[in-house]
């Protein structure tokens, strides 16, 4: 097939990947040409892969008042149009949308061919109204059963196809290393709630690593800075291999999303590397840990993510793996994908004989 696959735009698709959404996007237009389609990712300048790349504008960010809001507004209705524009006229057999922006929603009655829209979000303004303009003739997926419920009351129960990872690229450690420690990694703003991983490891007596990119200056002055000690380290914004080096070193990890997190790909990364987890109970993580690999404490509740912390990191390693198996494998998602892209171009096209049909 000839694929499309429209990204967000606020940061590049490439290493080091700013969050979960932009390796999962990388890795699936990887594995979906790696499997002898011929994709076209669209995403903005910095953006790298093994597929064809129209790098359609500069990363747009994120708004941290009303001026920048309204910049990154318009910047980002100019680029989906103009993506929207190139990906009628493309010829492609099919469009995975991944944007999280209304606008290619809004346009895709233009396409003389399926869109599938992946939901990776809870419901939020403006993104709805492209939702709720399709949901009565396009597919969406959600990216896990928690999530899908959130969306149900817009679209009925969308299928579940949840998020993989290279289960290689994180590799299971048996043991961890060095001294007992704690680690978290994820972009460094408030909704993540890294200042919590740190009070939390240290009501649990362990030190703690962490890395992400430093996305929110002010965030870092207020709450990361002056939290910072000897037994707290921050390792930088680090790519896939170091990454999975220190995650699998850690006796621990943490999970702390101030948000109803709709999956929690940082989850998945833990558990392949052997690593237990301590988590806050939100969104999509209980969908996720069970008892065999994770924790779970009351939402924002640092006593009881410290109290987490000090079960977890008695759990059995190869049970984390084993879950991570179970749950991630990026070769089921892609295989997931391809069965629904299939039904997609079959239902497109029975549709194209009952309507030949009917005028004849």
């Amino acid at each position: 097939m000839k694929i499309a696959i429209i990204a967000h735009l606020k940061f590049p698709i490439a290493q080091p990947f700013s969050g979960g959404l932009e390796m999962h996007t990388h890795l699936l237009a990887s594995a979906l040409q790696a499997r002898g389609h011929d994709v076209t990712l669209y995403a903005s300048e910095g953006s790298r892969g093994d597929f064809q790349l129209v790098a359609i504008c500069p990363p747009t960010g994120c708004a941290f008042d009303d001026v920048s809001e309204a910049r990154i507004d318009a910047a980002e209705h100019s680029a989906y149009a103009r993506i929207m524009d190139a990906v009628v006229s493309g010829g492609y057999d099919l469009v995975h949308n991944n944007s999280l922006h209304f606008l290619p929603l809004l346009r895709a009655g233009e396409l003389a061919v399926p869109m599938v829209t992946a939901l990776h979000t809870p419901p939020f303004e403006p993104f709805v109204r492209g939702v709720r303009a399709r949901a009565r003739d396009m597919t969406f997926a959600a990216v896990s059963p928690s999530l899908a419920r959130e969306w149900h009351d817009l679209i009925g129960n969308p299928q579940v196809i949840g998020n993989g990872i290279d289960l290689t690229a994180f590799a299971y450690a048996a043991k961890p290393a060095g001294e007992p420690h704690a680690i978290w990694m994820g972009r460094l703003v408030p909704e993540k709630g890294p200042h919590l991983a740190i009070d939390a490891a240290r009501a649990a007596g362990l030190p703690l690593k962490f890395a992400g990119p430093r996305s929110n200056p002010a965030y870092w002055d207020n709450e990361i800075a002056p939290r910072l000690g000897d037994d707290v380290t921050y390792l930088g914004h680090l790519g896939h291999d170091a990454l999975a080096a220190q995650v699998a070193k850690a006796h621990v990890a943490l999970c702390t999303p101030r948000w109803e997190e709709p999956f929690g790909l940082v989850l998945a990364e833990f558990l392949a590397c052997g690593t237990p987890v301590a988590a806050f109970r939100r969104g999509a993580i209980p969908d996720i840990l069970d008892d065999s690999c994770g924790v779970l404490a009351a939402a924002d509740d640092v006593a009881d993510l410290g109290r987490a912390v000090t079960q977890a990191i008695t759990l059995s390693r190869a049970n984390c793996r084993r879950r991570a198996e179970q749950l991630f494998d990026a070769d089921t998602m892609t295989d997931q994908y391809e069965a629904l892209y299939a039904l997609e171009l079959q239902r497109v096209a029975s549709t194209a004989i009952t309507a030949r049909a009917s005028n004849a």
